[in-house]
């Protein structure tokens, strides 16, 4: 049975954007300055899965998390410039999903003030119909709340919908939410560099994902 494919759910850092440097940085400068520790950007990324005020309150030693949080968002903010480039291929993917009439969503594990920052330092903000933040769910991926309440969103079924994301985590998302999972290492700082779990298909640039649509090849449930 062919089902045409109505939405297209992504995740952010390391998929829609290169932000783990960005994130990497913030993280260091707020795990320095409060517990004298110096992590590596693998000792960062492991901690992942909550938002990042999530991460801060799990393993900040020191007591001032609140504080510790504003530092964070001090310091994405600052180096997001410096450190997060416009990409041409994604954004012309953007564009040319809208023109093609697709629903477009977001589910992260970023808190919202900083998938914010990220959305209007990149001019993305006008894409996406639905975007469920770490802000808005009880259990972070790989548990597929987000995805459904992206998909309710979006008012389409799981198998009317996409889901590319660039970790374990959203692999797993995906597959347990029962949509068809991408995994993707088309930006230059990815998290999963070989998928536990493989996705449905995987891409290497975002342009050969474009190609995927337009021969049909994700059309088929």
């Amino acid at each position: 049975m062919v089902v045409p494919i109505k939405a297209i759910i992504f995740d952010f850092d390391g998929t829609l954007a290169n932000t783990l440097p960005v994130c990497d940085y913030a993280f260091q400068h707020v795990f320095k300055e409060f517990d004298q520790r110096d992590l590596s950007s693998a000792e960062i990324r492991a901690m992942f899965g909550p938002s990042e005020t999530g991460i801060i309150r799990k393993n900040l030693l020191h007591g001032d998390t609140e504080e510790a949080i504003e530092l964070y968002y001090t310091k994405y903010l600052e180096q997001h410039g410096q450190l997060v480039d416009h990409n041409q291929e994604i954004h012309e993917l953007l564009l040319h999903l809208r023109k093609k009439g697709m629903k477009l969503g977001i589910v992260t594990g970023k808190a919202r003030r900083s998938l914010d920052i990220s959305l209007k330092a990149l001019q993305m903000e006008h894409f996406f119909d639905a975007i469920i933040t770490g802000d808005d769910v009880a259990q972070p991926k790989p548990d597929p709340e987000g995805l459904f309440k992206a998909l309710a969103m979006l008012d389409v079924s799981p198998q009317e919908a996409i889901f590319i994301g660039d970790s374990d985590a959203d692999i797993q998302a995906g597959i347990s939410a029962n949509v068809l999972t991408v995994g993707v290492h088309w930006l230059p700082d990815y998290q999963t560099l070989e998928f536990a779990v493989a996705p449905n298909s995987s891409y290497r640039t975002a342009a050969e994902f474009m190609e995927s649509l337009e021969t049909g090849g994700h059309y088929e449930s």
